[in-house]
């Protein structure tokens, strides 16, 4: 079996890179943000928490459909630096763990994109039910680059290169689906922490890179990350490599958003 990262990790694996990181990951579907808009009272004025912004690519939405305050939940503090840069101040970054996090009670939405599998999920959970106002709503959601339900020529094509990666806490437990997709678990943790109208929503998308453009996605992956450098170029190497020879410099992958809501009890 795979060893797999320690949650801890997530605070340093991604702050090497963040321009790539925020030029070749595309984001989320667009339905999360209309689910944020009908169902959770995401509007003018709502005071927003954010937990690992990261590059800020849902922060930026978030603050399109009217986040303020937004306050973002931010351990790395290279990512912290560039979304100050890319942000202009609009954005309230404390540099922490969500864990450690001394949070107040008055939030109209807390949300997390692509982020709450480094946390605690049950510490994680408590502290977003008490950091939010009473019939407010917590929204998680991550973006799978693959449908595990269904081949992928590409990820058939680069898996033997990872025999020996770990795995993200994202991976999938033995006999389960990955965390993401593990609706019985993500949704039976929700309940734990006393949250109530509790949903889970998918949605199916596509999205299109060259072969230097799956190289940077591949170079933001938590597992290459964890390598050394050497072994990570070669890595990124081979990946590219099979990107340009095999499928002619342009993959296509189908993606899937995940997203689970919930609301405090009002």
């Amino acid at each position: 079996m795979k060893a797999r990262l320690a949650r801890s990790e997530g605070r340093r694996l991604f702050g090497g890179d963040p321009k790539n990181y925020d030029r070749v990951r595309p984001g989320h579907a667009e339905g999360v943000y209309e689910i944020l808009r009908e169902r959770c009272g995401l509007r003018q004025d709502v005071k927003v928490l954010e937990v690992g912004p990261g590059t800020g690519k849902a922060t930026r939405r978030l603050l399109d459909l009217g986040a303020e305050p937004l306050v973002g939940i931010e351990p790395d503090p290279r990512l912290a630096t560039f979304l100050r840069e890319s942000l202009g101040g609009r954005v309230e970054l404390r540099e922490t763990a969500l864990e450690d996090a001394e949070l107040e009670t008055d939030f109209g939405l807390a949300a997390a994109a692509a982020s709450f599998h480094w946390v605690d999920e049950d510490i994680g959970l408590a502290k977003l039910h008490a950091a939010l106002q009473p019939g407010a709503w917590v929204a998680l959601w991550w973006t799978s680059f693959g449908d595990e339900t269904r081949p992928d020529p590409f990820m058939q094509a680069v898996d033997p290169l990872f025999e020996n990666v770990p795995h993200s806490p994202s991976g999938p437990s033995a006999g389960r689906p990955s965390y993401v997709r593990d609706a019985e678990l993500r949704l039976a943790a929700l309940a734990r922490a006393d949250f109530v109208e509790r949903h889970h929503d998918e949605m199916r998308w596509t999205n299109e890179w060259d072969a230097e453009g799956i190289r940077g996605l591949y170079a933001t992956f938590s597992p290459i990350n964890s390598l050394e450098a050497d072994r990570r170029r070669d890595l990124l190497d081979a990946v590219e490599r099979i990107a340009e020879v095999e499928f002619d410099g342009c993959v296509e992958k189908r993606l899937i958003t995940s997203l689970y809501t919930a609301r405090r009890l009002a």
